[in-house]
């Protein structure tokens, strides 16, 4: 695995040595709110008002729960059979930014919702805007078909506008290539008004259940664009999005993945965000346990369907809440090269490196042409 940092072409001595100090305080502040529970809030979750040894006890019935071996050698018994879709299309407008125009259209199709496990069917069921699939598709112009970018959010993000902002999709386009903005599930569109995300949530079966059905969702895109003739379908994530693209890529055959700030371990965001209670043995234990509930859904614990060369990994370098830490795992799982840039995980600066290494990329592996 090789490490590059691309900094140099970003510009300013103060932007290296300055940057990942700023980037970092804004993350560790937006880190702590978002960690942060109230002790009313504690007492009403049936998972996190469990003393130390009540807890392991549960993460280890969840990991007993997902302990079939046929689940890793069969991916489909909980991320499903590819399937071709037919989404409804809807079109909305048009993308003009920089010179660059393409055609505005969303798409929905159902979701396919049947948890592993059959107890929790009910609340699975229960939010009925996440019944849903929902993506944005950005067509550029011109003849034959082109390329895919599947692109996917982090964690509290998938509107489209936003969205629209955080990729370089004008840059994409110019090369060649489509978009499609993955919304995950219980995210923008999928979640119900005014309510923050249930997914991830402190439930590691709800959340199990979750990533299978983003998988699920985002195999199908895959399917969708192959089955439009695209010669290459690119899978790209940010933060939770990087997660679950790690994973899509050790289920689903890509012609090129980018896990992005990516998060690894659920587990060592819940130790690092104070989650863990008892004494630093007993929250050792948790970890522990609480790595093994998750265990099933970790790309880390399937093998890569992708050869390293078609693999890039994008950390930062001032990241606080997924630290670089994580993105060198999941490098060093598919054998591929990381590269980093100087900022955070909120506070992104000097990601433009990350985005032209991507480019580049994409370029030598003939999947683009280039500028």
């Amino acid at each position: 695995m090789k490490s590059t940092t691309l900094l140099g072409r970003l510009g300013s001595a103060a932007l290296h040595a300055v940057g990942p100090a700023v980037a970092s305080g804004v993350d560790v502040i937006a880190s702590r709110a978002l960690m942060y529970r109230s002790s009313a809030a504690v007492s009403r979750s049936a998972s996190e008002s469990k003393g130390p040894a009540e807890r392991v006890v549960a993460l280890r019935a969840i990991a007993a729960a997902y302990g079939d071996p046929a689940l890793y050698t069969t991916p489909a018994l909980l991320f499903g059979e590819p399937r071709r879709i037919e989404p409804s299309q809807r079109d909305v407008g048009r993308f003009d930014r920089g010179g660059v125009i393409g055609d505005v259209i969303d798409l929905a199709w159902p979701s396919r919702l049947g948890p592993y496990l059959t107890s929790l069917d009910a609340r699975v069921r229960e939010v009925t805007e996440n019944h849903t699939a929902r993506a944005r598709w950005i067509r550029g112009r011109g003849a034959g078909a082109r390329p895919l970018a599947i692109l996917v959010h982090g964690y509290r993000g998938g509107s489209f506008p936003f969205e629209e902002r955080a990729w370089p999709i004008a840059a994409l386009l110019r090369r060649g290539l489509d978009v499609v903005l993955a919304q995950l599930p219980h995210h923008a569109d999928r979640a119900r008004p005014k309510s923050a995300p249930r997914f991830p949530g402190s439930d590691p079966r709800m959340t199990n259940e979750g990533f299978a059905q983003a998988i699920r969702d985002l195999r199908d895109l895959v399917q969708w664009g192959r089955g439009r003739g695209a010669p290459a379908v690119i899978a790209a994530g940010m933060s939770l999005g990087g997660f679950s693209v790690s994973l899509l890529g050790t289920v689903e055959p890509l012609d090129f993945l980018v896990p992005f700030i990516p998060l690894v371990s659920l587990a060592d965001t819940a130790r690092d965000g104070g989650r863990l209670v008892g004494t630093p043995a007993e929250q050792m234990t948790q970890h522990e346990a609480l790595s093994d509930a998750y265990r099933v859904v970790s790309p880390l614990s399937r093998p890569p369907l992708l050869p390293k060369e078609r693999v890039l990994v994008v950390g930062a370098v001032g990241d606080r809440i997924t630290p670089l830490e994580h993105a060198r795992r999941i490098a060093a799982h598919f054998d591929a090269d990381l590269v980093t840039f100087p900022g955070g995980h909120l506070l992104q600066l000097g990601r433009g490196a990350g985005f032209r290494a991507i480019l580049e990329r994409l370029a030598t592996v003939g999947i683009t042409t280039g500028e």
